[in-house]
């Protein structure tokens, strides 16, 4: 597992699993630019038969062309509330948007780049007016990749 995304709700948290990560800081033109994209895993042996989240059992949440002042992102935390940099798709023809997003990269005791991600998303569930708060954990660990002779 790469990490964890949590929605909570009103009528109940629901987890998704990750099953990519991907996250780098771009060169280009003289600025730097944070692109992160994060997509869930659409196994929902987790969930419960009547959650909420059967209707949606995949999600994924992109940061793009975001300017930031550095190239190194450890121990920084990044605010985006703009919504051309913001961008979240159901895989489904709903539409859910993500604001007021904190974005905080740290290093784990073995060196491996984790993100604490936390926002609002519109309540694309129930329709409703109000914003949802999100969590999200992950970590962006190489995996190795072994080839038999």
């Amino acid at each position: 597992m790469k990490g964890i995304l949590k929605i909570y709700h009103p009528e109940e948290t629901l987890k998704y699993h990750l099953k990519n990560t991907y996250c780098k800081a771009v060169f280009l033109n003289n600025e730097n630019f944070l692109e992160v994209e994060i997509i869930s895993d659409d196994d929902v042996e987790h969930v419960e038969d009547d959650s909420l989240q059967y209707q949606f059992p995949q999600i994924a949440l992109n940061i793009s062309d975001f300017p930031i002042e550095t190239d190194d992102l450890l121990d920084q935390t990044f605010l985006v509330d703009d919504e051309s940099s913001c961008e979240v798709n159901l895989f489904d023809d709903e539409d859910a948007y993500i604001s007021e997003n904190s974005l905080k990269f740290e290093n784990d005791e073995k060196g491996d780049l984790f993100l604490f991600w936390k926002g609002n998303i519109t309540d694309f569930y129930t329709g409703s007016d109000e914003l949802i708060p999100f969590k999200l954990k992950c970590h962006f660990k190489a995996e190795e990749i072994e080839i038999d002779d």
